[in-house]
């Protein structure tokens, strides 16, 4: 698949708010024309070396810029590495990742927080980029952080996967103060947490059924850690990106009327919160169990109205895999996370194909919004001059997950049997044909994304 120079003719191209027939011509990594249907391919000069590529029928979309997977290196590899869940994440659209700080060790210095660049330049066959970590001790380490080359500081205010939980005020308000870019967090109430669980261990023991997860990890402990930290990043003028709401509760302590380059505070829904809800727990039990909860239908509605209503800014996987023997325990040792960076834009053209999202929409909260939310450099848009990542999509060539095209390491998803509608027919990233029709440019490495700051 080796080449630097494409024309791709005839595609539908999904960009900026419209949808519109045209060609794009690659040339040395980047986007060097935009053109419309009015001219045709006798009009354009083209080097010799260029590929050819009919995409009559096909729509092309921006490349998914993720902003929060759990690739699990280092430290957590017997479920996922890097190579393993970038390649799924080519092979689903995403060209451009930005990975959590909780794996083992935690990145929760510069010099941890480094070695995972390292790690990415050798195995990753996406874009990427790493959270730098946050404890109760390390602020004045967070505070060193690059924001040009880092895409942002992780705030746990919730424990989760991994003993990163930041609970004193004294270190929050100082973060809070003096970051020196985007803070992303993770907003649980564990007081209200543990009140619930050692409620539900006095009635279940350890057999507390897993759809109690939706109440112990419960509405009010997600509306409480986010008002703090909203109200927090507006004592301080933070930048604050909170990350997977699940409650349409939360969604009135965020503004709709501002522009997205104006915000200050913005939000994130994962495509499972807007997929499943409580009633999904009795097909799927522990496989859906992830932190924060799937909830009700009603927050499941509400979510998707934030997100037409420019509440929510943008849409991100979580991807948190586990390996089914670490779900398959009692609700108490079930791991929290689920799957998904392969599937989550299939996920959205299905909400499409049901009439619950438009073709414009997936591409402003999965490419445009997470471009603009952490300022990256010539990413997340079909521009002329701006890197080529793109992706070619069939809406109607329908796919089934099988477990021989499960590409995680944990080698299992929700979604094995079902069936999209949708195929992600190729991927590029920074110029080239990494992923094509099931195939892999094996030897291609992404590079590290940078920010405009």
């Amino acid at each position: 698949m080796a080449n630097n120079n494409y024309f791709i003719h005839n595609a539908k191209i999904v960009n900026e708010g419209k949808i519109f027939k045209g060609d794009i011509v690659v040339q040395d990594g980047f986007i060097k024309l935009v053109i419309n249907n009015k001219h045709s391919i006798e009009d354009i000069l083209l080097d010799e070396s260029t590929e050819y590529i009919d995409a009559n029928g096909l729509f092309l979309f921006p490349g998914v810029i993720d902003d929060q997977v759990h690739f699990r290196e280092p430290g957590l590899t017997h479920k996922a590495d890097i190579g393993s869940e970038s390649k799924a994440a080519v092979a689903g659209g995403v060209t451009s990742f930005m990975d959590m700080p909780n794996t083992s060790p935690p990145a929760i210095t510069q010099e941890q927080l480094e070695e995972k660049f390292q790690i990415a330049a050798k195995k990753s066959m996406a874009n990427y980029s790493f959270y730098m970590g946050t404890t109760n001790d390390n602020a004045e380490e967070v505070i060193k952080t690059d924001p040009k080359t880092v895409c942002g500081i992780k705030i746990f205010m919730g424990s989760s996967t991994g003993n990163m939980l930041v609970d004193k005020q004294a270190t929050l308000e100082h973060l809070f103060a003096c970051a020196p870019l985007l803070i992303a967090v993770h907003c649980e109430d564990e007081q209200t947490i543990k009140k619930n669980l050692f409620n539900y261990i006095q009635k279940f023991g350890e057999d507390i059924p897993i759809d109690r997860h939706a109440v112990i990890r419960s509405e009010e402990a997600c509306y409480k850690s986010t008002e703090f930290a909203v109200n927090l990043a507006k004592k301080y003028n933070t930048r604050l990106h909170v990350l997977h709401l699940s409650t349409a509760r939360e969604l009135e302590l965020f503004d709709h009327k501002i522009p997205l380059e104006g915000k200050k505070i913005t939000a994130e829904v994962c495509a499972h919160h807007l997929w499943f809800n409580f009633l999904d727990y009795e097909k799927y039990g522990a496989q859906i169990k992830c932190n924060p909860s799937i909830k009700s239908q009603d927050d499941q509605n509400g979510l998707l109205i934030g997100l037409h209503a420019n509440k929510i800014d943008v849409i991100g996987s979580d991807h948190a895999p586990h390996t089914m023997d670490e779900k398959q325990q009692k609700y108490l040792k079930s791991a929290s996370g689920v799957p998904l960076v392969q599937h989550t834009l299939q996920m959205m053209l299905e909400m499409y194909h049901q009439g619950k999202l438009t073709l414009e929409i997936i591409a402003e909260k999965m490419c445009h919004s997470p471009a603009k939310c952490f300022q990256v450099d010539r990413r997340g848009f079909i521009r002329q001059g701006f890197f080529a990542d793109f992706v070619l999509v069939d809406l109607n060539r329908p796919y089934e997950v099988t477990k021989e095209n499960i590409l995680y390491k944990c080698a299992w998803s929700p979604f094995e049997n079902h069936t999209f509608n949708s195929t992600i027919v190729s991927t590029f990233i920074n110029g080239q044909k990494v992923f094509h029709e099931g195939e892999f440019d094996e030897d291609f490495r992404g590079e590290r994304l940078m920010f405009y700051r």
